[in-house]
């Protein structure tokens, strides 16, 4: 009866003057604080107006309201757990929090705060109750979100040295369409900065009037000023993560140009920019924690001790000069010796082959390998690439043939630990999906610690064996119901033909994909109420895929939203699962009610 009087007590304002429209029932809603979709109240709006004025009674915007609100797969778990259908005690919520959401370390305070949160009723809420609105209103709050919220902040140990970490990274982030003809805009380095992205390619050229220029050399996509370039870095920087930012200089630029690269480097990024080895690293790449807020340079060097040997040996045999000399022109040091000072702990060095490697590169050094290669490299020898990979940074970028800017799946080379795997972050689809759900976690800083037996300088660890110390991860998943999905581009109304996979990235023995059945013409309110269980080997590098398609029974399956994340971050019990459009727009309120329950 309370909830009656109290939803009464909310609307009876607005129809004071009889009827309303649409607009005025959008804006009911809102008072209520019901999420809803426009294209969704449009059409229940239309099915509830009896006489079709474009007008509402009371009674039709309660249909409306209870359409939206009163799902019935919210009320089968109000009704297991309230003694009267009607309201939850306080310790009903405590049952319900312990027995489905998991919640074992459970204090007398938190069903109360909950209750004194969420309960819209005032007299309920004295009474320290909750009626259906209440619970309705928590279910749908971010406390119910799929990624657990211990995960939204910075918890890792962020003391070890860089090599440690997967980097959040983006390749030709200057452009924001293809690699051939397309645009460059500032807006790819400030969107991949909000992003979380950690390492920024910039291809630098010569320009006019000694204003070096960021652009693809050799095609026909448009010229930015370094100068710009690095003031919108400079601004961005550290908006989203604390955690230091790579430049990759992709140098083509003249000596003299370069010298401007440097002055330019120095004046606009000031104190943020690492110009020296810090005091306990001069012999070890420094931790994410030791360079918050720097911008490091990564460029080719010329070694110090080269430039010291020079001068010793003038010195020491003058008759020897013109030969020295003689040798050093033959071998063109073609960088800028201003430019190559501002390079500290991120030199780009050419990878030759790991046992190269292993007696030859400094800890300083890192190499840039383009993806087949690397890809090769990985089914040959993974495990000669995995223990590379525990001491210097490798960075993975997309093949040359990709000029529509289209990506690689990252995952097969963060099974073998590498940090810095580029992708064109201007291009939505899987391997972005990919990439954005990865970096979620560990607070978005774009810094994720790597497993220990990617760490381990003896680890034994081979992404196509299953680990001997395996802890696999048995998952269930639930598929409940949809929530407001968006509607098929065929439909002439709100209508789709809703399916759901659930994909599994990883180690490749972990990889699957399993789907629900299709709900016909139902994108508002489709029930699946389908169970899946995973056996996971290697949950550290798993990650789960949702995606809602409409069936299409001629052409492929029109993709509808989606939502990644890692593994380990979901939470248990009943969870909600944002979607996301397929450029990454949040499509909220459209959502997955799901079931989650795993052991380890």
């Amino acid at each position: 009866m309370c909830s009656v009087m109290w939803f009464l007590s909310v609307l009876r304002e607005d129809f004071k003057g009889g009827k309303i429209d649409l607009q005025k029932t959008q804006k009911l809603l809102e008072k209520f604080n019901v999420q809803y979709s426009s294209i969704h109240v449009k059409y229940i709006f239309k099915d509830n107006d009896r006489l079709k004025q474009g007008k509402i009674t009371i009674e039709e915007f309660r249909s409306i309201y209870r359409s939206i609100v009163y799902r019935e797969e919210i009320i089968e778990i109000f009704n297991a757990y309230s003694e009267n259908r009607k309201i939850l005690f306080e310790k009903n919520l405590d049952d319900f929090l312990r027995k489905e959401q998991y919640i074992v370390n459970l204090s007398e305070s938190i069903a109360s705060a909950t209750i004194e949160k969420y309960e819209p009723v005032q007299e309920v809420k004295q009474a320290r109750q909750m009626t259906f609105e209440g619970f309705t209103r928590f279910l749908n709050s971010s406390e119910f979100l799929l990624f657990s919220k211990e995960f939204n902040n910075v918890y890792q140990d962020m003391h070890h040295p860089l090599n440690d970490y997967f980097i959040s990274s983006s390749h030709n982030t200057y452009l924001i369409s293809d690699q051939l003809i397309g645009p460059s805009d500032i807006w790819g380095y400030e969107s991949a900065l909000v992003k979380g992205c950690r390492c920024l390619e910039i291809d630098c050229w010569d320009g006019s009037q000694n204003e070096p220029v960021v652009y693809h050399g050799y095609t026909l996509t448009s010229k930015l000023l370094f100068k710009t370039v690095i003031q919108a870095i400079h601004k961005y920087a550290f908006i989203t993560s604390d955690y230091p930012v790579v430049l990759s200089l992709e140098n083509h630029c003249s000596p003299s140009q370069q010298e401007v690269l440097a002055d330019i480097l120095q004046t606009v990024l000031g104190d943020t920019l690492l110009s020296d080895m810090l005091d306990d690293f001069s012999d070890k790449l420094p931790s994410p924690e030791a360079l918050k807020f720097k911008i490091l340079v990564r460029n080719k060097k010329i070694e110090s001790h080269a430039r010291r040997g020079l001068e010793k040996h003038v010195k020491e045999k003058e008759s020897k000069i013109s030969l020295r000399l003689s040798l050093f022109r033959k071998k063109k040091i073609k960088v800028a010796v201003a430019l190559s000072d501002l390079v500290i702990y991120t030199k780009a060095e050419k990878f030759r082959n790991f046992s190269y490697s292993r007696n030859n590169q400094q800890f300083y050094e890192t190499n840039s390998i383009e993806e087949r290669r690397a890809r090769k490299l990985s089914k040959l020898k993974a495990h000669d690439f995995i223990l590379h990979n525990t001491k210097f940074i490798t960075r993975i970028y997309p093949k040359a043939t990709r000029a529509d800017s289209s990506n690689f799946n990252p995952q097969e080379f963060w099974n073998i630990g590498c940090q810095m795997v580029a992708l064109n972050f201007q291009t939505p689809g899987m391997p972005m999906d990919i990439q954005n759900g990865k970096f979620l976690d560990n607070g978005g800083s774009g810094y994720i610690l790597k497993p220990q037996f990617l760490r381990d300088i003896e680890t034994k660890f081979n992404p196509k064996d299953i680990p001997e110390n395996s802890k696999p991860v048995t998952l269930t998943i639930k598929v409940i119901s949809g929530i407001q999905l968006p509607p098929s581009v065929h439909s002439s109304s709100n209508k789709a033909d809703v399916l759901v996979i659930i994909e599994i990235f990883g180690v490749p023995n972990d990889e699957v994909k399993q789907q629900t059945r299709v709900i016909k013409r139902n994108a508002f309110s489709p029930r699946w109420n389908e169970t899946f269980t995973f056996i996971i080997q290697v949950p550290e590098l798993a990650l789960i895929r949702f995606v809602v398609e409409s069936q299409n029974v001629i052409a492929e399956n029109e993709f509808l939203g989606q939502y990644t994340l890692p593994l380990l971050c979901m939470g248990k019990g009943f969870r909600r699962v944002p979607l996301f459009s397929r450029t990454g727009e949040d499509l909220e309120p459209a959502s997955l009610f799901v079931y989650v329950w795993y052991i380890r």
